[in-house]
């Protein structure tokens, strides 16, 4: 008999029969009435320790599985002075698409070394950004990935001066000297204007999200710049800002094209905005031209040119440099540019004379 088994007096036999499903949470003290051993033997032999016999390492697992006992993990690991076994990731909004496929990005990428991805939303409110990232870091996470909204990021000094690993994603934080990873939004906004040009657009209208945004600015002033190197006039009331949803781009596609000069073209600087103008060309028989950046789900059903980029690739390399940092430690803060490409799906493609004026479009501004 070793000496843990020792302490634990005569043991009883067999377990007994399972009893019924427990209506609440089996405890650890449960597993060990049942076991008929002390709490600590059942902590032992669920974690696989030495010095516990092997019937008694039995009788706690039929006991644990009777009850449907699930070890605290975490409990565990902040008891021993730990980090989690979690990295966490701050997105914007659950419904958009493009962020659960960064996340399904992320979480692939800490698969391979037995991390859990922990996901919280901000809602695209720079003061709940604040209050997420410090519950995560309440939990103690290995490391940190940030979708910002916030304008100062000096508040994460500390914890970046601690060693914990942190990665901005989508945009760069503010205040701070951090690992990021962005899209290459420049050439991705170029090569829109240059197909809708070189297909014979001058009045082409720009719709984009809140102004505070970094990708909003980033793709609206490239928009400017390639626009002036076509020598296209910058006509203001194109040039749309603060347009954060499906339903508001889909208003705002409506009110351009019930103008007296409408637009001949449409470039949709995220997907719900360009989700929102498509809706409103449906809905008016409209045939103006159509780009978007970033894809969405039935963009190429519905023939939609779009500035492609890989979330799940942003993701994964968000997630991949995150572990580097964890492997490595702390080193200068590097800046990853990832692709945006243009895909070509027609929409784009349309020349200016498709554009007439909708008598519908009037009618539903």
């Amino acid at each position: 008999m070793d000496a843990v088994d020792a302490l634990e007096g005569p043991h009883p036999g067999p377990a007994p029969p399972s009893p019924p499903a427990p209506a609440v949470a089996a405890t650890l003290q449960d597993v060990a009435r049942l076991a008929g051993v002390s709490a600590k033997t059942v902590a032992r032999a669920l974690n696989g320790e030495p010095n516990v016999r092997d019937a008694t390492r039995e009788r706690v697992a039929r006991a644990a599985a009777a009850l449907r006992f699930r070890p605290n993990r975490l409990a565990r690991e902040l008891r021993q002075g730990a980090r989690t076994g979690a990295v966490g990731l701050v997105i914007g909004g659950l419904e958009n698409p493009f962020y659960s496929h960064l996340a399904a990005g992320v979480e692939r990428a800490l698969r391979a070394e037995d991390l859990e991805l922990v996901i919280a939303s901000t809602d695209d409110d720079p003061e709940r950004e604040r209050a997420v990232v410090q519950t995560m870091l309440e939990r103690r996470v290995r490391a940190l990935l940030v979708v910002p909204v916030a304008e100062d990021h000096r508040y994460l000094e500390g914890e970046r001066s601690a060693g914990t690993p942190l990665v901005f994603v989508d945009r760069p934080p503010t205040g701070l000297a951090a690992d990021v990873v962005l899209w290459d939004n420049r050439t991705g906004v170029r090569q829109a204007v240059d197909a809708l040009v070189a297909a014979g657009h001058r009045r082409i209208a720009v719709i984009a999200d809140r102004i505070a945004n970094f990708t909003a600015r980033e793709r609206l002033a490239a928009f400017r710049e390639a626009a002036r190197a076509h020598g296209l006039g910058l006509e203001p009331r194109l040039l749309v800002v603060d347009v954060h949803d499906v339903p508001a781009a889909r208003a705002t596609a409506l009110r351009l094209l019930a103008a007296p000069e409408p637009p001949t073209a449409f470039f949709g600087l995220n997907n719900r905005i360009t989700v929102g103008v498509v809706a409103a060309l449906l809905t008016t028989g409209g045939a103006q031209a159509v780009v978007g950046f970033d894809d969405f789900d039935l963009a190429e059903a519905l023939g939609t040119t779009v500035v492609a980029n890989d979330p799940a690739a942003m993701g994964g390399r968000a997630g991949r440099l995150a572990l580097a940092r964890l492997a490595a430690g702390p080193g200068l803060p590097e800046q990853v540019l990832l692709p945006a490409t243009l895909v070509r799906r027609g929409s784009g493609e349309r020349g200016p004379a498709a554009a007439a004026p909708s008598r519908a479009a009037a009618a539903l501004a």
